[in-house]
């Protein structure tokens, strides 16, 4: 047994975190050695319950060689700490977790990175404004990172797609049980453009105890926290909770006050959360250094690929409220056939969508 089957093996037995696993280690020497032992030696050990003991006396090395054999046909890489790429940020948290399932790829930009939560059964307005942050801070070059879960999350993935920018989605089940199963396509389109990943074995169903232990990998793999929207009683609050337990930034959306799906954000707000209306109140506090322009230098190149001056001039009028084409025609001085034109190749190039009552508007 080598150290990655070790440890692996000892994912699935359950209740080893890294502390235990420093105990194990530091007792055996090799963590080869801990599945030779009997029962009665492992119990000796601090923190190892008799439960614990026995599990993992009487593992099977027949349920290792299937977790692996479904990893491979998962296209799953197992990253164990102490490797070389292992996240960085995630290194540093309480008790990080001893194995990682990770479907997609993990870069070292994924240190700058922000997490987004909020409610499952989230309103309009917490929708669109987690698509729009997750979108606009992904604009900037951060990494946005989510639970994949229902509403608020599923939204600030998009986002990110939506600007072709990285995410991360931190699931609370194992591979065979994506949840909720109307996101096993997303899953397929974030895996493209960054990583799913799980610290539980593949064949864990989505368990509402896992989701705890999901969260602190949210915040544990992010520099601060946006709670988008969040009742009483959300689960993105303990998302908050486990931000501050590791020393990170959380930051707040504020809501109605007689909305109860605003009450959690609200509360956050007057015990000390940074409130925000714009991305800039976020990247200020981070303080780190955003590639700030990606998108703009993205749309800048797309428009150097076509004929002109005139389209690139037309474009940088528009802005991100609706605007009616007459002003545009003013401060042009276009004709309306040359206008309709540009603003043609500009729809077409997905750069600005059109408006009811001859109105434009960029698409981000």
């Amino acid at each position: 047994m080598t150290k990655l089957e070790a440890l692996i093996s000892l994912n699935m037995v359950g209740e080893i975190g890294s502390i235990r696993l420093g105990r194990l280690l530091d007792y055996f020497g090799k963590f080869e050695n801990v599945f030779r032992a009997s029962a009665e030696k492992l119990i000796t050990i601090a923190g190892i319950s008799e439960n614990v003991a026995n599990r993992i006396h009487t593992f099977k090395p027949e349920d290792l060689t299937r977790e692996l054999e479904s990893a491979q046909k998962l296209g799953l890489k197992i990253i164990i700490l102490g490797d070389a790429d292992y996240p960085e940020i995630l290194k540093n948290i309480p008790s990080p977790p001893i194995v990682l399932y990770v479907k997609g790829k993990l870069e070292k930009e994924d240190n700058l990175a922000i997490g987004i939560v909020g409610s499952r059964r989230a309103s309009y307005y917490g929708l669109s404004s987690a698509e729009k942050f997750a979108a606009e801070l992904a604009g900037c070059g951060l990494t946005i990172v989510s639970g994949m879960a229902r509403g608020i999350d599923t939204a600030a993935h998009r986002g990110a797609l939506k600007m072709k920018g990285r995410t991360l989605a931190v699931i609370g089940s194992g591979f065979k049980h994506i949840y909720p199963e109307e996101n096993i396509a997303l899953a397929e389109e974030i895996t493209a453009n960054g990583a799913v990943i799980s610290e539980f074995s593949i064949n864990t169903q989505p368990f509402k105890e896992n989701f705890p232990r999901r969260n602190r990998l949210i915040s544990g793999l992010s520099l601060g926290t946006l709670v988008v929207e969040a009742a009483r009683n959300s689960g993105a609050l303990i998302t908050a909770d486990f931000a501050l337990e590791q020393g990170k930034e959380v930051f707040c959306l504020p809501g109605r006050i007689d909305s109860p799906g605003s009450f959690g954000t609200n509360e956050l707000i007057k015990q000390g959360a940074k409130l925000v209306s714009t991305k800039d109140d976020i990247l200020e506090e981070l303080q780190v250094p955003l590639r700030i322009g990606i998108k703009e230098t993205k749309i800048k190149n797309r428009l150097q690929n076509h004929s002109a001056g005139s389209e690139s001039a037309l474009y940088d009028l528009i802005p991100t409220k609706p605007v009616f084409l007459d002003e545009l025609l003013e401060k042009t001085g276009l004709q309306i056939p040359q206008a309709y034109e540009i603003l043609l190749r500009l729809k077409m190039q997905k750069l600005i969508k059109q408006l009811p009552g001859k109105q434009f508007m960029r698409s981000n």
